[in-house]
This record gives structure tokens, C-alpha cells and sequence, in this order.
């Protein structure tokens, strides 16, 4: 089994993550690695990860290069990783590590993917949480794909299932999403979310509304069409106007124009430049994925616990 868990200023946070590792891997004898992703830490994150790394054998060690983001982070770790099974949590215990046994069991019956539900969401703001629950709806539906609501990346997946989300490589990730795409047999495990253990969030308000821009143009056109809807929409108003104008003029009525015509400039312009920001934003996008550069690149790489552990059966065998 491998576990994936991206890290960004945790240094508060790791002591008390090892800890609760150490209790989970006590309980198995299979190989178990736990891939920490210094997702570019600005704090003494990398140190402790390293030297966790030396001590624990169960250890692996990842730095990048500079600071890629969560979900490329995460990517990232999915790409280390070697277990037949491989569970995503955040390092903040947000997600117990608890819950994995409880996962393994799900899996061990037959299911592909088993994700983290929410039913409660503990030492979270009330706009957080309302703005969690408008995404999920407004995301099913523009964009047609039901993504589990109330879900983060918190999930334990098959190597199939794996396999699957490595071969997208888009830059702009939404790995909720992509599960969601790839399919396979799924099912929930409803947990009561935790607050954070220490720390503070490394999800603002703003990091979360690019990840739900980046996954609505990921997944549908649908703001293409809102545009050319708008478009529409505001052509058929300036012929009514136009028409409008020409049968009061036919009347002998004027009126001074000074105001209406500085509103429908306003507003023409307003609706182009949102038309215009609308297809920016996809076209930048064909930009960076015609540009076919890395998603990442790798600083450093410590520790190899399941090559470890498997040369280390080998010898018993010999």
C-alpha cells in the first residue's frame, strides 16, 4: 500500500502525522510507503520530512522543485508510488489516517476507488462551507459530470484505478474530478471532518475559487455557450432599442441621449470584455498544454521503502 500526502508549510503539523503513520503501519504486515510531497515549504518542512525519511523505514521523501500546487503535488506522488493500493490524504489530519483500515475493507470487497465523504465539516468558516456546497451543484450541472458533493481528495484508489488517472495529464487538475471521469466501482465512506490538527489553511478563499475556474474549463464549454448566449441576448436588446428609437423619432418624440447612450456603451462594453475574458481563458490554456512542458519537476528523492522491503524478502528467499 502506498499513501500520498502533499506537503506545504507543515511543520507544525508532521510530528503528530508520523505518529498516528507509525500506529497504522504497527497494524499490517504487508509493505506500506508513505510518499511525502514537499510541494516547495518555505518553513523546516523539508528537513523533517528528510530525516524522517532516514529513521522510519516505511518513509519516502519527495521535494519539487519550486511550489507546483496541491493537486499537481498530488499528481506527482501518484506517479512515485508502487503499491497495489494507494490512498491520497492531506497532511493537516483533516483526513484521519484511521479511516484506512475501514477503506481497505471497502476495497478488499471489490470496489475500485472508496472516497471520503463529509458529513460534517468541523472549524470551517460558514462561507467555506457554503461556497463547498454551491460549487458541487453548480458544477454537476454545467459541466454534466456528477462529482461526489461534500468531497475532497481524501480517497484510497486500486492500481487500475491509478493507472487510469495517470494517463490524463492535463496542467490544469482537478483529481476529484478526473476520479470522478475515469469511472470504475466507487463508493463513499461518510466521515465527520475534523478541524485542523495545527497550522492554518493553505486553501483560501482565492486558491479555491481558481480550483473551481480550473475545474469548470476542464471539464465543459458550458461558459463558451453562456457567452455566446450573452452575445445574443444583448444583440437582440440593441435592435429593440434601435427599433424603439425609429418609431419615436417617427412620432416627432426625442429624447435627450446623452444618458442612454453612455449606458449602452457601458453596457456593450461590459458584455465584450466578459466575452473576451471568457475565451482568454481557454485559449491560455491550449497555450500551456501546447507548450507540452513537464506538470513538475523533481528536486530531490529520499528513500525507497517498498524496493527496500521487497530486496529484503528476496534475501529471506536466498
Amino acid at each position: 500500500m502506498s499513501l500520498v500526502i502533499p506537503c506545504y508549510n507543515e511543520e507544525e503539523v508532521l510530528p503528530e502525522l508520523r505518529r498516528r503513520l507509525q500506529d497504522l503501519v504497527a497494524q499490517y504486515s504487508f509493505p506500506i510507503e508513505v510518499v511525502l510531497i514537499d510541494d516547495g515549504s518555505k518553513d523546516n518542512t523539508w528537513p523533517l520530512i528528510c530525516s524522517y525519511a532516514r529513521e522510519d523505514g516505511f518513509i519516502k521523501a519527495v521535494r519539487l522543485a519550486r511550489n507546483f500546487g496541491h493537486q499537481t503535488a498530488i499528481t506527482c506522488g501518484l506517479d512515485q508510488t508502487k503499491g497495489e493500493v494507494v490512498v491520497i490524504l492531506d497532511a493537516d489530519l483533516q483526513d484521519p489516517p484511521e479511516l484506512i483500515p475501514e477503506m481497505l475493507k471497502d476495497w478488499s470487497d471489490g470496489y475500485d476507488v472508496v472516497y471520503g465523504q463529509r458529513r460534517q465539516r468541523h472549524g470551517e468558516s460558514l462561507s467555506k462551507k457554503f461556497f463547498a456546497f454551491a460549487f458541487y451543484r453548480i458544477f454537476e450541472k454545467v459541466a454534466g459530470l456528477k462529482v461526489p458533493r461534500d468531497t475532497g481528495d481524501f480517497r484510497l484508489m486500486d492500481r487500475r484505478a491509478v493507472n487510469a488517472l495517470q494517463s490524463l495529464r492535463e496542467r490544469h487538475r482537478f483529481v476529484r474530478g478526473m476520479v470522478s471521469w475515469i469511472g470504475h466501482h466507487q463508493k463513499a465512506l461518510q466521515y465527520d471532518r475534523p478541524e485542523r490538527f495545527a497550522g492554518v489553511t493553505k486553501y483560501p478563499f482565492r486558491k479555491s475559487l481558481f480550483l473551481a475556474i480550473d475545474a469548470i474549463t476542464s471539464f465543459t464549454y458550458a461558459p463558451l455557450r453562456v457567452a455566446s448566449y450573452l452575445g445574443v441576448a444583448t444583440s437582440v436588446l440593441a435592435f429593440l432599442y434601435i427599433f424603439v428609437i425609429l418609431v419615436l423619432k417617427v412620432m416627432g418624440i426625442n429624447f435627450p441621449g446623452y444618458t442612454s447612450i453612455m449606458a449602452s456603451i457601458l453596457l456593450l462594453g461590459g458584455v465584450q470584455l466578459t466575452v473576451l475574458g471568457i475565451l482568454g481563458e481557454y485559449v491560455g490554456r491550449i497555450f500551456e498544454q501546447g507548450q507540452n512542458r513537464p506538470l513538475y519537476l523533481v528536486d530531490q528523492v529520499q528513500g525507497e521503502p517498498l524496493e527496500n522491503a521487497n530486496h529484503g524478502r528476496q534475501q529471506k528467499a536466498s
